[in-house]
């Protein structure tokens, strides 16, 4: 069993959303069009993949966790669009996948194999075909006045070493630049699209559970407690049950 394989059914409806307007503003300014094909690396749920299916044409998802790709394939057919599933390690793609036209990754990089992941990317991607590392998390700061009690919980929840911060995308903000020296791509400006929701008390304590580092299987019989914990200390946060949350959605551009 994986590191997410007991955060699946969860995943979906707990991680900061990506809004409609991002997929939106991505695919314009990526120039998206039906004859686009897009590859999505660490599928998870199909979250990326299927944002952007509206805008573009095939689209591919790869993870290695069954779980997740069960959850991808409901969510595919709830929208009712046709998504190609491939179970395992991208690094592991055969060499006839094919090229695309945008290669999407969300919460994912930080799990990959620098060198591994650059020669897949250099063979995935078209000649005007793009790079796109995705996340979306909630802002730091005044906008959010719980989130430092939040994160708290969430250091108090996790093993030790193993927390990161839930205003960081999980890692998926690591050294890009540094990432991408040496090889076939050169980053270009990033997209921002900053959006509010409301969203309960009690999803935001569950949410802690689709993290690796406090996912059902890490807690194990702490879970209840946990949520508990994490319900009491937003409480104040909150009205009727309910906190708003601002969300920042990024998708940093690789290009040729």
């Amino acid at each position: 069993m994986g590191r997410f394989a007991t955060t699946a059914a969860l995943y979906e409806a707990l991680r900061p959303p990506y809004p409609p307007e991002f997929f939106r503003v991505v695919a314009r300014r990526l120039a998206l069009s039906g004859r686009s094909a897009l590859i999505d690396l660490g599928t998870g749920p199909g979250l990326l993949a299927l944002g952007l299916a509206p805008y573009v044409g095939r689209i591919v998802g790869v993870d290695p966790e069954p779980e997740m790709l069960a959850a991808a394939r409901n969510a595919a057919a709830r929208a009712g669009r046709e998504f190609t599933l491939i179970e395992g390690k991208a690094e592991a793609l055969p060499a006839d996948i094919g090229v695309f036209d945008i290669v999407t990754i969300g919460r994912a990089l930080h799990w990959m194999d620098r060198e591994a992941t650059l020669a897949l990317l250099d063979r995935l991607v078209g000649r005007d075909g793009v790079v796109a590392v995705c996340t979306s998390f909630p802002v730091a700061g005044h906008r959010n006045p719980w989130i430092d009690e939040y994160n708290a919980a969430r250091r108090a929840w996790s093993p030790s070493g193993l927390w990161t911060d839930s205003t960081g995308g999980e890692r998926t903000h690591r050294d890009l630049a540094g990432f991408f020296q040496g090889s076939a791509f050169r980053l270009a400006d990033p997209i921002m699209v900053e959006t509010r929701h409301d969203v309960s008390v009690g999803d935001l304590a569950r949410r802690i559970l689709t993290f690796s580092s406090s996912s059902p299987r890490a807690l194990g019989d702490k879970v209840e407690a946990m949520l508990e914990d994490v319900e009491q200390r937003l409480a104040r946060f909150s009205h009727e049950g309910m906190v708003s949350e601002a969300l920042m959605s990024l998708a940093q551009i690789a290009t040729r």
